[in-house]
């Protein structure tokens, strides 16, 4: 019992935090809501209290017939009880309208705390399943939980208000009365928040399940899984999956639904049999003539009243509990500290890379694996040349542009830039030194200039500017071709969105590596949706942003690696061969086993002296090679 009510206290403690949040998020709202509930608290008692009076003249004016005089006193209790009755239609209709309102600030005001977290934190976190349901739980409350918070609290208050008011009318009548109608609600309170409790622990529990149903529900729905779907004849497989975690899912809630709708059964018996005592007392009083009719309909309007309001108190005191460990999750998530994170004293970065960039001794691991990625690394990249990394998959080449992007950083050794540690670099001027062009781009479902002009939104490109990326990057002649140019939106999420190629979007992509000037290019697999025709014409194109700047080039394909400046080529996380694509032939090793397997049938001569024994037989050609 002392843990369930340490575990109470403890999620309580969020309730000063959340009120906060509220404060900030929509203050004014805040003020004219606590008003509008004070005045709906005191309401009812208002209405009690007139009641008793209007019985009262209406027993007195009994027998007195129809006359202005007997019909006199009752006008002003009934005009007043109309007057209240229409001033709490207009209220409640107020307080509707402003705790909508309060909802809309305090979901937009939880997004935009949600949004700036979760692009804070560390590229790590997007990698482990407890940071997807820590979100998932997140994003699941953001929509309903502000408007349940308010209409909770909200309800909390105006209950207590009206309880205290009904508890001072009836403590003429007994002081005891009061109480016993209190403590008619403890087995009500301890089945709320039991069961609260429960149904809280279960949905925690379940938060992976819950993900899972969603992944089975796109993957029966979504366009990208369509042609699979239907050619493998995978859906029955994956309706009876979400079949299955859905009616075990269901079938856990209803028993906790279950238990819970007997245990409140039984509390409220507890609840209505106190009740029924203290009325039949106050009947006795009565038949005594100890009160008169208009104090028992006092009375008996106070006690049922107080009995629907204690119910409707513990209840919003156990949603607000449940509230509470709901919003726990986002204050949980809003407290995660990401590592990767400015320096104290940030050191300007150069405009223009004069030294060569180094990886010196790095060591690295991703977060919770046991493998090194990378061990005792070590790589120069000449300044204003092309450098291109080739190597299997898995062998690192990826992480290197992890690392310098600084989405991680490594356990030991440095990366050194202009012979300055990158961590020395805020985060946001260490990125603007560079554009990266991913294997998959991204494809914006905006228009087409606007796909380009995300390459570079701080320096607000003109439309000029915009078009010479597209002409540079040979995105124009297609997007010239769209039906209205570049202002066409693309992607088929939204209305009238027109659809590109593979080919295409990297080709926009490539335009908006073009607009952004950076000194600093890296290019991942960049020609892996283009055909071999488009492939020269490409990498001519690349030369020209290259030109003056440093650039990296992350590559399976030799046609584009043997025109890089120098060649690294990586194997088991450390770099084992290196020079151009003549001196790599000649040094007879990995690229140039892997060069005149796969390109060459029939290597000349000279160079077939210089293989290794095991790269002599050469058993077809292919159009481009690819490592192994």
């Amino acid at each position: 019992m002392t843990a369930r009510l340490r575990n109470v206290m403890a999620q309580l403690a969020y309730l000063p935090w959340t009120l906060r949040l509220i404060w900030t998020a929509a203050r004014g709202w805040m003020l004219a809501w606590a008003g509008l509930l004070l005045v709906q608290g005191l309401l009812p008692a208002a209405t009690v209290s007139l009641t008793r009076l209007l019985v009262d003249r209406l027993v007195a004016a009994v027998g007195t017939g129809s006359s202005w005089e007997g019909v006199r006193p009752l006008v002003l209790p009934a005009v007043l009880m109309a007057c209240v009755v229409f001033l709490t239609e207009l209220i409640e209709t107020a307080s509707g309208w402003v705790r909508s309102a309060q909802a809309e600030f305090i979901r937009d005001h939880l997004s935009a705390l949600i949004h700036e977290q979760a692009v804070a934190l560390d590229v790590a976190f997007y990698e482990a399943p407890e940071y997807h349901d820590r979100l998932e739980r997140v994003r699941n409350d953001l929509q309903a939980r502000p408007l349940a918070l308010l209409e909770h609290i909200g309800g909390l208050w105006q209950n207590a208000i009206t309880l205290l008011a009904m508890g001072a009318l009836l403590t003429p009548y007994g002081l005891w009365l009061p109480v016993a109608l209190l403590c008619s609600t403890l087995p009500a309170l301890f089945v709320v928040l039991h069961f609260n409790r429960r149904v809280h622990r279960w949905w925690e529990r379940t938060t992976a399940d819950r993900r899972r149903t969603q992944y089975y529900d796109m993957l029966l729905t979504h366009s990208a899984v369509a042609a699979e779907l239907r050619l493998f004849d995978l859906a029955p497989h994956f309706r009876s999956v979400f079949r299955d975690l859905r009616q075990r899912l269901r079938s856990e809630r209803l028993s906790l639904t279950r238990d819970q709708s007997l245990a409140r059964l039984g509390a409220g018996g507890m609840g209505i049999l106190m009740a029924s005592t203290t009325l039949a007392w106050m009947v006795w009083q009565a038949l005594r003539g100890l009160v008169t009719l208009g104090d028992l309909a006092l009375f008996y309007q106070a006690l049922n009243r107080s009995q629907s309001l204690l119910r409707s108190l513990l209840e919003n005191a156990g949603q607000l509990y449940v509230n509470t460990l709901f919003l726990g999750n986002l204050f949980e998530f809003l407290q995660l500290e990401a590592h990767v994170v400015d320096p104290l004293q940030p050191v300007p970065t150069p405009g223009v890379l004069q030294a060569d960039l180094r990886f010196q001794g790095v060591t690295f691991r991703y977060p919770g694996s046991a493998r090194r990625a990378l061990h005792h690394f070590n790589l120069t990249i000449p300044a204003r040349q092309i450098t291109a990394v080739v190597g299997a998959n898995g062998a690192g080449k990826s992480t290197l542009i992890k690392l310098l992007c600084r989405f991680y950083d490594p356990q030991t050794g440095c990366i050194m830039l202009d012979g300055v540690d990158i961590r020395h670099f805020s985060l946001t001027e260490l990125r603007r030194m560079i554009t990266v062009l991913f294997q998959w781009p991204v494809p914006y479902q905006t228009t087409a200039a606007q796909n380009i002009t995300l390459g570079d939104l701080a320096a607000r490109p003109s439309p000029e500017e915009t078009e010479a990326a597209a002409r540079r990057a040979g995105a124009h002649e297609f997007i010239t071709h769209l039906p209205q140019g570049y202002e066409t939106p693309l992607g088929k999420w939204f209305a009238n969105g027109a659809e590109l190629s593979a080919g295409e979007w990297q080709r926009l992509a490539l335009a908006r590596a073009f607009l952004r000037r950076a000194p600093i290019i890296i290019l991942d697999e960049p020609t892996s949706a283009l055909d071999s025709w488009a492939e020269a014409d490409w990498f001519d194109r690349f030369r020209a942003l290259a030109h003056g700047r440093t650039a990296i080039v992350i590559t399976h394909r030799f046609t584009i690696a043997r025109r890089a400046d120098i060649i690294h080529v990586m194997d088991e996380g450390q770099i084992v061969e290196s020079g151009t694509h003549d001196d790599l032939l000649a040094l007879g090793g990995l690229y140039a086993q892997s060069w005149f397997v796969q390109v060459q049938a029939s290597p000349p001569r000279d160079q077939f002296s210089m293989l290794p024994a095991r790269c002599r037989s050469i058993p077809n050609a292919h159009d481009e090679a690819v490592l192994p």
